[in-house]
């Protein structure tokens, strides 16, 4: 049967892999991104247009939205900013919190009746940072670390609604994400090493796809042999 599914951060990346994908079966798409033209060439049916930035502005926009039915909520936009703690700026710490962890608990409280109506899933594409974090990786695996925080309390608080929560740990899957820490890092990338964005929407459609008297509570998933990220020698 087909879903009504929102994505966020869907304007590239494993967002706009999960819209086509998503769409080229049946599938309702609500593709979220932080501004219209993010949205150019996006499968979808509706946009839901959110600075995720600036979480104040969520229950506004998912109340002018009408969103009264969700079968599915796809926590997949994120950012990162890699430096060390010494490093690390007030501003960056601000933003990769309200992107990363502050704007998910927004928005999904924002969207847990039309969840609650439809016995929904909600996945949280964490990270590989998000279990165990490293030099470097402050301010977006303390993001990390607290979304699989906010995950595991909500599937607590929610489980006698009928509600499903997945969280995904994804690493090193080839996305501009990736490269573009691997740029920060000085680091070597090889994609050939690393699993591909089409593997990682497939995962994330197989755990919605699961059947209803079973859940997928915490997944990993990695490449079988990850390229280290290290400086270049």
């Amino acid at each position: 049967m087909p879903k009504t599914i929102l994505v966020t951060g869907a304007g590239r990346g494993l967002g706009r892999t999960l819209a086509e994908r998503f769409s080229a079966r049946g599938d309702t798409v609500i593709a979220h991104a932080r501004s219209e033209a993010a949205l150019v060439g996006v499968p979808c049916e509706r946009r839901l247009v959110i600075d995720l930035s600036r979480p104040e502005t969520i229950e506004d926009a998912v109340a002018e939205a009408g969103i009264e039915e969700l079968d599915a909520l796809v926590h997949n936009a994120g950012i990162a900013e890699v430096a060390p703690v010494s490093g690390q700026s007030l501003e960056a710490w601000q933003r990769t919190l309200a992107v990363n962890l502050i704007a998910p608990a927004e928005l999904t409280r924002a969207l847990l009746p039309a969840l609650r109506a439809s016995d929904g899933h909600i996945v949280f594409v964490n990270s590989g940072a998000g279990l165990n974090s490293g030099p470097g990786w402050s301010s977006y695996g303390a993001s990390k670390h607290g979304l699989k925080a906010l995950a595991d309390a909500l599937r607590g608080e929610e489980r006698g609604a009928g509600l499903r929560v997945t969280s995904l740990y994804p690493s090193h899957f080839d996305t501009d994400m990736q490269r573009s820490v691997r740029e920060q890092m000085g680091s070597d990338y090889d994609p050939e090493r690393a699993t591909s964005v089409e593997t990682i929407a497939k995962v994330v459609a197989d755990v919605l796809d699961a059947p209803a008297d079973m859940v997928v509570n915490d997944m990993r998933v990695e490449p079988p042999n990850p390229l280290p990220i290290r400086p270049k020698s």
